[in-house]
């Protein structure tokens, strides 16, 4: 990208040369902010409105008001106090008048000090708080101020009183005012800003001019002000980031990559043949999408959701069976080994004898399906790693062992990564390096994503949705088990355990911890002492202790964590799967991908410590099979509480997209991109990915528009300049989530 150079930008100019080194280091260190740029864009979150100017005869009790006075008297008193220092307290009362009537002021403790020292009698000033009465008198108690000097306070007056006072985002070492002072001094720079959005779309949706914009959000005269400026830098928002996201998709689509069609009677003819089912239409219309992205030139770069069960894997083993017919390879990256051993189970079970090529009882179209994980024997690993260098495995499913350098593949032609959101950009590059092209790419995941998340998270991908779930597949039942109001409840919920296991079923049972966390004391001790949870999330070994022994005694109680040695885990699972074991204590560990029919009930314990979505993916787990599943959420909060709204919320409904939803409602977009982004702070800051939805939704329809006219932006270095900073900010990372 050949960019403007920095010196021609006044907005890069670094804060510490405008507004002195100690003001700079604090906005670098506590709020990111390094540019004058920075600073401009670093929005009020809200606005306090100072009250018209009031006469002192005429106050109006409990409104905020601002009055111009001057100071009659000052008096500070010190009294005895148990919170105070060395047991005393101050007060320091100021009385104010305006030649209407007067009033008294109040500081009280720490507050003092300066009030003290600034408000003598004579001196005029400007206050602004809120109207009281104490001792049936009216005073405002710790009133903001600014003290009016010169003979002409007039225009002092007008320029502070009656404005929308804006609060900025702030921290402890940095308060909102002195925040507020700065961008007042970085301000005049806001008109040399060079605008990212193309005139023709400026003019065209009646957009403010960036300048102007800027001005209107630091410094509205009116709220109609603030809602253009707003309505404005959230087209910003969302353009520069789809340009960045359409560009990525244009190169993409620029790079070869080699035409996977499969032949008329190969190895996909041959499977869809055995299966004893037919697909849903949903299954048919993605795997159509996904078989014209494979016969393009182009590589594929698909993202396919799916709910829990909506038959994903099938959909992608279709694809990988299609590259091998086509005389290529294919690799399933799964997060952890428990799920890439299910992986290969599961689909070496449905390919049954064409998962055995090269074997004898093979079939004819068969290809050997390998599985790759780091933990496995010196010999397995190098017979496997040999199959994928000859091409003797047409499908390999295995863990990051796969990215490794030593791994070598014939002709890689696709590459599915399960649940997306578990592995890091650097592991899929190193993937898509192996091909001798650019392989396909299918991202698969089961978290529900909301339209606008995925056009701004997923942005740089193609997306299907499998909204259908396979026939056969049984309703789950949801309730809230409010533990602590009613304790009977959770002694009914085990009583069902036992139920469904006197059924012939088994039964899951979530706890947040594994319980041997406590070797290290400065954890055991922050956990103790944190306010906010009054007492450690329950763990998995307390648990299954507990329950073997006391209301599921008899049964046969296992537990599942991921600090267990990955044969072990391995172990516990196939006894499960075999319905050797009838409950499974576990950690989330069990969240992807685990498939064990004859599951039918899952507690989760103090689940108001999980997300929406994660509770949406566990409660997936059950009623696989044909049996009705039911999950029950145990909890300790109020019924008043925003936990309980959430787990409510879930019991009501089973459509993870409206799930997701109201997720992201509750939690605002920043947790969710802050995810998406490594961590990385997020770089909307007006645009609201729900409630914004047609703004994005049209910004990448101009945004794509823009790319394929000029790749290059050749004409907009204002674009250009904030796509570069965009990029800048870690989000190389965020970009290439896909």
């Amino acid at each position: 990208m050949d960019l403007v150079p920095a010196l021609e930008e006044p907005l890069n100019q670094p804060l510490k040369s405008v507004l002195g080194p100690a003001t700079a280091k604090v906005m670098a260190e506590h709020l990111g902010l390094h540019s004058v740029g920075d600073l401009l864009h670093h929005y009020p979150r809200r606005y306090e409105e100072r009250g018209q100017l009031t006469h002192l005869a005429d106050l109006p009790m409990d409104e905020h008001v601002t009055v111009v006075a001057m100071v009659a008297d000052a008096r500070l008193h010190t009294f005895a106090s148990s919170k105070a220092p060395r047991g005393k307290g101050q007060r320091l009362e100021v009385t104010i008048t305006d030649g209407s009537g007067r009033i008294q002021l109040v500081f009280f403790g720490n507050g003092v000090h300066k009030p003290h020292k600034e408000l003598l009698p004579g001196t005029r000033a400007m206050f602004a708080g809120k109207v009281s009465v104490f001792n049936r008198r009216l005073q405002l108690a710790h009133p903001a101020y600014e003290l009016l000097h010169g003979d002409d306070p007039a225009e002092s007056v007008e320029s502070w009183a009656g404005a929308l006072i804006p609060l900025y985002p702030a921290t402890a070492k940095l308060e909102s005012w002195k925040i507020g002072k700065a961008v007042q001094t970085v301000l005049p720079s806001a008109q040399e800003a060079l605008d990212p959005l193309p005139p023709t779309l400026r003019d065209g949706r009646g957009l403010l001019p960036l300048p102007e914009a800027l001005l209107k959000i630091h410094r509205p005269h009116t709220k109609a002000d603030i809602a253009a400026a707003r309505d404005r830098l959230k087209w910003d928002e969302a353009f520069v980031l789809q340009v960045a996201l359409a560009r990525r998709r244009h190169a993409d689509a620029q790079l070869p990559a080699v035409s996977r069609k499969p032949s008329p009677d190969g190895l996909l003819t041959a499977f869809d043949d055995r299966l004893p089912f037919t697909l849903t239409d949903g299954q048919q219309k993605v795997s159509k999408e996904i078989f014209d992205d494979l016969a393009t030139e182009h590589p594929m770069h698909r993202l396919l959701q799916g709910e829990v069960g909506s038959g994903k894997t099938m959909v992608a083993l279709r694809a990988m069976l299609a590259v091998v017919d086509a005389g290529g390879q294919a690799a399933m990256l799964a997060p952890t080994e428990v799920l890439a051993q299910q992986h290969h189970r599961s689909i070496t079970e449905m390919m049954g004898e064409l998962a055995e090529g090269g074997m004898l009882g093979g079939a004819d179209h068969a290809t050997k399906v390998v599985l790759l994980t780091g933990s496995m024997g010196t010999a397995a690993r190098r017979q496997a790693m040999l199959d994928l260098v000859t091409g003797d495995a047409g499908i390999v499913i295995g863990t990051h062992a796969l990215i490794e350098d030593k791994v070598q593949f014939h002709d890689l032609g696709l590459v599915v990564v399960d649940e997306q959101h578990r592995f890091g950009v650097e592991q899929r590059d190193a993937l898509r390096g192996k091909g001798k092209q650019p392989p396909h790419l299918l991202v698969m995941t089961a978290t529900p994503i909301p339209r606008t998340v995925a056009m701004t998270v997923f942005g740089d991908l193609e997306t299907s949705v499998l909204d259908q779930l396979p026939a056969g597949r049984s309703p789950i039942a949801t309730h809230v088990v409010p533990a602590a109001d009613k304790p009977h409840f959770l002694a009914r919920a085990w009583e069902r355990v036992r139920e469904e296991v006197g059924n012939g079923h088994q039964a899951y049972v979530v706890c947040p911890r594994i319980g041997d966390e406590e070797d290290d004391p400065k954890k055991a001790k922050k956990s103790a002492e944190d306010e906010a949870e009054k007492r450690p999330p329950l763990a998995v070994l307390d648990v299954a202790d507990h329950l073997a022994k006391g209301p599921l005694s008899g049964l046969r109680v296992e537990v599942l964590h991921g600090r267990m040695h990955p044969d072990d885990k391995d172990a516990v699972m196939r006894r499960f799967a075999a319905g050797d074991t009838d409950v499974l204590v576990a950690t989330t560990v069990i969240e992807v991908g685990v498939n064990v029919p004859n599951a039918t009930a899952m507690v989760i314990m103090d689940a108001d410590r999980f997300g929406v979505s994660q509770l949406h993916q566990l409660r997936g787990r059950v009623g696989r099979g044909s049996a009705p599943g039911l999950c029950l959420l145990v909890t300790e909060m109020p019924e008043a509480s925003a936990a309980r709204q959430r787990l409510t919320a879930v019991a009501s409904t089973l459509d993870g997209f409206e799930l997701s939803r109201i997720d992201l409602e509750q939690r605002r977009e920043g947790d969710v991109l802050g995810q998406a982004q490594s961590g990385a702070r997020s770089s909307l800051r007006v645009l609201a990915v729900i409630e914004d939805e047609e703004i994005i939704a049209e910004a990448r329809e101009e945004a794509t528009g823009l790319v394929a006219r000029d790749p290059e932006l050749t004409d907009l270095p204002g674009l250009r300049t904030a796509l570069d900073a965009l990029l800048d900010e870690e989000r190389e990372q965020y970009l290439e989530k896909g």
